[in-house]
Order: C-alpha cells, then sequence, then structure tokens
C-alpha cells in the first residue's frame, strides 16, 4: 500500500514560497493519488487541484490571528492526522523543526524544504545548537540554491538536495501583457524605479527609500515600492515625513505585479537574507535590469556573481546610490545585461525542476 503525501504549509502570504507551494503542490496532484494539504488558510482552495483534499480549521477566524498561533493550530490538524493515517509522508514548508519533531514521534517519514537563509533563523548559540539537532532528524531537506547548500552543511553538519525554484517563465510573460493603467509611472522622461516584497525588516525597503530621498533631487526619477505586512506603516510615514509623495509610493499587493515590472527601468532587490528570491528571476524572465544586495543565499547564483545584475552590499546606502546613479547613466549597458540575464533562466526551468521533486518523494511512497 503506498502512503498518502501530507504537504504542511501553515499560513498562506502570497510571496515567493507560496508561489512555489502552488506549482509544486498542483503539479504534485498529477503524479500523486493520495495528497493532502494541512493549512489554515483555506480560502486558496480554488488555487489548488480538485485532487488535493484540503485539511483546514472549521473557522476562517484562525487566519487573522498571530503566526504562533497559526503555527500551533496548524500542528494540531497534523497530529490529528497522523493519528488516523498510519502511512504517511509529509513535505513541510514552513513550521519545519516544530513538523519535524511531530512526525518523528509518530514514526513517519518527512521532507523539509527550507525557504530562507540560516542568516535569516538560526542567528543566536541557542537556536542554532537546537536546530543542528533538530533538522538532523529529517529523511531529506531540499534547498533552492547552492549557497544555501553549502552553508547548510558547514553551519550543522547537514547534507542537503539542491533544487531550484521552478519558473513558469511562458505564464510570466503572458500576464505581463495584461492591460494596467498607472499614470504614475506614464511620464517617460523619469526613471523608474521599482521593488515588491513583503514589508518586513528582512527586505529592508528603508534602504531603498533613504537612498531615493538623497537622489530625488538630481535626477527624474520615480519609485514604487509594492507589497504587504508589518512594516507598512514605517514606510508611508517615511514618505510621508520626506515629502516624497510626488516621486515614491507604497503601494498593496498586486496579484499580478508583472504589467507594471513592465513599466519599469530598474528592479531593486534590498534584502538582508533570502533564500532564492522569486522576483528576481521574474525580473529577469521581463528583461528588466537588477540592482540586488549580495545577501545570502540566491543572488549571487542568480546574477552570476554580478555577470547578470548590479550588486551592492547588505545595508549599504550609498552603495545603492551610486548603483542608481550608474544606471540612470547607463541605461543602454543595463538592458544587454538583462537580456543576457534571460538566456540564463533554463536553469530554473519548471518542469525540470518539479520533476527533481517527485523523484525526491516518490522514493518515500512505497
Amino acid at each position: 500500500m503506498k502512503k498518502k503525501l501530507i504537504i504542511f504549509i501553515p499560513h498562506i502570504r502570497g510571496g515567493g514560497v507560496e508561489k512555489n507551494f502552488f506549482i509544486i503542490s498542483n503539479y504534485l496532484a498529477k503524479r500523486i493519488e493520495k495528497i493532502s494539504v494541512i493549512t489554515i488558510n483555506k480560502e486558496y482552495k480554488n488555487k489548488l487541484s480538485k485532487n488535493i483534499n484540503l485539511i483546514s480549521p472549521k473557522s476562517s477566524k484562525w487566519k487573522y490571528s498571530g503566526i504562533y498561533t497559526k503555527y500551533i493550530i496548524s500542528i494540531y490538524l497534523l497530529i490529528k492526522t497522523l493519528l488516523t493515517e498510519k502511512k504517511c509522508l509529509v513535505l513541510s514548508f514552513q513550521a519545519n523543526w516544530y513538523a519535524i519533531l511531530v512526525v518523528k514521534f509518530f514514526g513517519s517519514k518527512i521532507i523539509t524544504r527550507s525557504n530562507t537563509a540560516p542568516e535569516g533563523w538560526s542567528n543566536n548559540t541557542i537556536k542554532k545548537f537546537f536546530y543542528k539537532i533538530i533538522l538532523k532528524l529529517a529523511d531529506q531537506i531540499i534547498v533552492n540554491s547552492k549557497e544555501f547548500k553549502r552553508n547548510m552543511f558547514y553551519k550543522f553538519g547537514i547534507k542537503t538536495t539542491l533544487i531550484y525554484n521552478p519558473l513558469n517563465h511562458k505564464q510570466i510573460i503572458k500576464l505581463s501583457k495584461k492591460k494596467f493603467k498607472f499614470p504614475f509611472f506614464k511620464n517617460k522622461k523619469y526613471f523608474k524605479i521599482i521593488n515588491i516584497g513583503r514589508f518586513t525588516d528582512q527586505k529592508n525597503q528603508i534602504l531603498i527609500l533613504k537612498a531615493f530621498k538623497n537622489l530625488k533631487e538630481k535626477f527624474k526619477l520615480k519609485l514604487v515600492i509594492a507589497g504587504r505586512g508589518p512594516n507598512k506603516n514605517l514606510l508611508t510615514n517615511y514618505v510621508k515625513d520626506n515629502k516624497l509623495n510626488k516621486s515614491a509610493k507604497i503601494i498593496n499587493f498586486l496579484n499580478n505585479p508583472y504589467p507594471l515590472m513592465k513599466m519599469s527601468n530598474v528592479f531593486i532587490l534590498s534584502s538582508n537574507f533570502e533564500g532564492l528570491p522569486n522576483v528576481l528571476l521574474e525580473a529577469q524572465t521581463l528583461k528588466l535590469p537588477i540592482i540586488s544586495t549580495d545577501c545570502p543565499t540566491g543572488p549571487k547564483e542568480i546574477l552570476q556573481n554580478g555577470k547578470l545584475g548590479q550588486f551592492i552590499r547588505v545595508k549599504n546606502q550609498k552603495d545603492l546610490e551610486n548603483k542608481i546613479i550608474f544606471s540612470v547613466k547607463n541605461k543602454k549597458y543595463l538592458n544587454n545585461t538583462a537580456i543576457e540575464g534571460y538566456k540564463y533562466l533554463f536553469r530554473f526551468n519548471e518542469n525540470t525542476n518539479l520533476n527533481k521533486y517527485y523523484n525526491v518523494i516518490k522514493k518515500y511512497l512505497n
């Protein structure tokens, strides 16, 4: 009898992790007969294959709760499922060390997918000690960049499996052609800068605003930062307090940001750490020039150590200002770099990487 696959993702927020979750889950549903997803967010059921059984709490109120409450409710659902399912394999996308402890207690198998570089979740000695013990209990750990793989070995002594994020570049190009009116970016005399990401300390968009403030009087610039998250007030207040309203906008998360990206002249990634940032792959798909922090992990691989885009040091405002100035003065060079970046997207081919996921998972299903 084949085991059932349970995909564990406590909360769905709409970022890069979630994009990969939907793509991977729906692909696996085509090839695996018994598959369930455990999550708080049952409102996303329509994005999942009809072959997937959704396991969520009856009440929708939990989606408004804090992250740890979501973890607790989801762990409860996982325990409840493991009590009834004698043969199963768990694929965890979030709250991995909680999931590992629960699954191993019940004597089942678990594969975890780590999405964020260790710098983001093992920043003190005690955490590092516990992660080193708990992560080794997983049957297999999947990471999404070479640097991530190296860091996991050097920090925790753990061997991991590298599978790149599956990129549906045809779908991105198709969506980018949708009509989208945005008068703020209409004037071609302005150099248009865009950032898309969660409004969090990790993404560090305040760095972009500070650099922009110093340059807006010297050059004709427009800036849009799109997303959602706890730092929204911080960003909007900075724009208001520094009288940037006419040249910078903080806008809400867009289900389809690609038409707006196509209107832009450069994409800036200001993160302190990442995993393998999907948004850079999307920018490359649209042949949009890139400025990125040289943060762990992923940007080095995507941009081929600076061959396919510009790097700045993490949290370095002056470095960012200089790269923006260079971008304004060297549009042709940057556009040629972006075209070259598009040629390297074969590494993130959707079918190739999805098939790698299936090959890893199927070993544990028999």
